[in-house]
């Protein structure tokens, strides 16, 4: 029973490590630029308003 424990401690641990290798080869925008995307973009109301 122990050893089931620490099994699924170890494949958390693990799991987590290479999800973290993974994501650091991400590239993130900058706030920056996504600051400026947002504004360029119109925005879409989905309210009915009647006329």
């Amino acid at each position: 029973m122990v050893w089931l424990a620490l099994a699924l401690v170890f494949g958390v641990v693990i799991g987590n490590l290479l999800l973290l290798k993974h994501t650091a080869k991400m590239k993130m925008p900058s706030l920056k630029q996504r600051h400026s995307d947002e504004h360029q973009q119109p925005e879409t109301k989905s309210d009915n308003k009647p006329d």
